[in-house]
């Protein structure tokens, strides 16, 4: 027992001497290591080295404090987990006081110094049900038929946002705001007579006014912000303070240099504007409601190569219109409107009659280059012939092909003046048959885009004039937003 222990002791103590060479023998070879380095590395060079190292760890924390901070999850991202449905985002709809919106409706025999605008106001802009239909449109789709005025739409637009599926309560979530002022409405009455540049310009001074002490416009200085303008956009254009000069400053003033626009005919070197169709009268209920009229105005059987509806402006000098009356009263091929001894306003049964009945409609322009009627003979499956390129080309851009050709004709108005509208037929019978037909197919097709569907109402897949405006309007706003902050 005694001599085994003593055997353990001996190992124990050979194995501690062991273990003390190897510490010994491994704190030797580093010092080594380290003379060896410091003779072969001058001490200046280490000083500077560490120098070197030093200031590189100072200019990474600097350049770490001086980024920007990560930015918060955009809107889109949050916005997909609250409604899939709404993956452009979601509008804030301010809520104006009265005197910019609901009160001029309130007044509305003050809007127009010659008659009640009561009527074309009503229905949240879509105006009187219509009659004496019975003829024209088949009958379980006519309630989906108003008396729809061509400058309602700040009416129709405020409405349908008041229930859209995408507005949101919570400023702090929306991608766009929407500032429902009725200025077409406003300006309508002060357009005429001995008003004053100020008269003009006051309620749109007063709402900016409004606007600029509300912290979710001045934050990005009106970039995410838009605004409906009923009439054209020229209304709204006046360059000087002169009293006889047309239409508010609207569009001038420093506070809108920003805010986006909608108009039913736009300034096409604008880039913060964009135009939606003119309101039409039918206004579907359901997807059935557009298949039914589609089917109906292709089977339709048209007795007419081409008509033209509108009337003689005896005030104007070389007036287009008249060239185009009188060439068609004396051609057999033309079914012509004369709205001066009939009633034309508001897609009145004898538009749509002489539309329907008519392979081609002549399309001048309007009090701009574009024209309320082009919406009523392409609702009717007429193919529109216009003459002034700008009618089209840059006009209606998310709501129609940009190439216009596969829907429309186009014949310059000098050469029909020239001709005394005679190169009309002659262009016109040159088309091919089938042509016609592929190209009243394009506008069969195009149809629901440029129609506003009757609020509340499911149209399933379909999405109407006013869902495409909307959806590009907040994809435009979240972009220019994001490149508002980022730079």
């Amino acid at each position: 027992m005694l001599q085994l222990n003593l055997s353990k002791r001996s190992s124990n103590s050979n194995e501690h001497h062991h273990d003390s060479s190897k510490k010994s023998k491994l704190t030797f070879e580093l010092k080594h290591a380290f003379h060896t380095v410091k003779s072969q590395i001058p001490l200046t060079h280490c000083v500077w080295l560490l120098i070197t190292i030093f200031l590189q760890i100072l200019i990474l924390f600097f350049l770490i404090r001086s980024s920007p901070p990560h930015p918060p999850p955009s809107n889109s991202q949050q916005l997909v987990a609250l409604n899939p449905d709404c993956q452009s985002g979601y509008v804030y709809v301010y809520d104006l006081p009265a005197t910019f919106n609901t009160e001029f409706i309130d007044k509305c025999e003050e809007l127009d110094p010659w008659k009640s605008r009561c009527k074309a106001v009503s229905n949240g802009g879509f105006g009187p049900s219509a009659t004496g239909l019975e003829r024209v449109v088949p009958e379980d789709i006519t309630p989906a038929w108003y008396w729809t005025d061509m400058y309602a739409a700040e009416v129709i637009y405020h409405n349908r946002m008041l229930s859209h599926k995408c507005r949101i309560m919570d400023p702090e979530k929306a991608t766009g705001f929407y500032i429902p002022f009725y200025a077409g409405l406003d300006i309508g009455k002060f357009l005429w007579f001995n008003y004053t540049a100020k008269d003009r310009d006051r309620k749109s001074e007063m709402v900016l006014d409004w606007l600029k002490e509300q912290p979710t416009f001045t934050r990005a200085n009106g970039v995410d912000h838009f605004i409906m303008l009923g009439r054209l956009t020229w209304d709204f254009r006046r360059l000087t303070a002169n009293d006889s000069e047309w239409g508010s400053s609207l569009l001038y003033m420093p506070l809108m240099k920003n805010v986006f626009r909608l108009s039913v005919e736009k300034h096409q070197n604008d880039d913060l504007e964009e135009s939606v169709p003119y309101p039409t009268a039918f206004h579907p209920r359901s997807e059935s409601d557009i298949v039914q009229w589609q089917n109906y105005i292709r089977n339709y059987d048209r007795t007419k190569l081409f008509s033209f509806v509108g009337a003689k402006r005896e005030k104007i000098k070389n007036d287009f219109r008249g060239v185009l009356m009188d060439y068609c009263k004396s051609e057999e091929n033309c079914l012509a409107v004369d709205c001066a001894t009939t009633v034309c306003s508001d897609g009145a049964p004898a538009i749509m009659e002489a539309f329907l009945d008519s392979d081609f409609c002549l399309q001048p322009r309007g009090d701009g280059l574009t024209r309320r009627s082009t919406f009523d003979c392409m609702l009717a499956g007429s193919i529109p012939v216009y003459f002034w390129r700008g009618t089209f080309k840059g006009q209606y851009e998310w709501h129609l092909p940009w190439m216009a050709e596969s829907y429309t004709v186009f014949i310059d108005h000098d050469n029909v003046r020239d001709t005394n509208g005679s190169l009309i037929l002659q262009v016109l019978q040159g088309i091919h048959k089938d042509k016609v037909k592929e190209m009243r197919e394009t506008l069969i097709n195009l149809l629901p885009k440029f129609v506003y569907a009757t609020p509340g109402k499911d149209l399933g897949s379909v999405k109407d004039a006013f869902d495409i405006t909307i959806d590009r309007v907040l994809k435009r706003l979240k972009s220019r937003r994001d490149q508002y902050f980022e730079s």
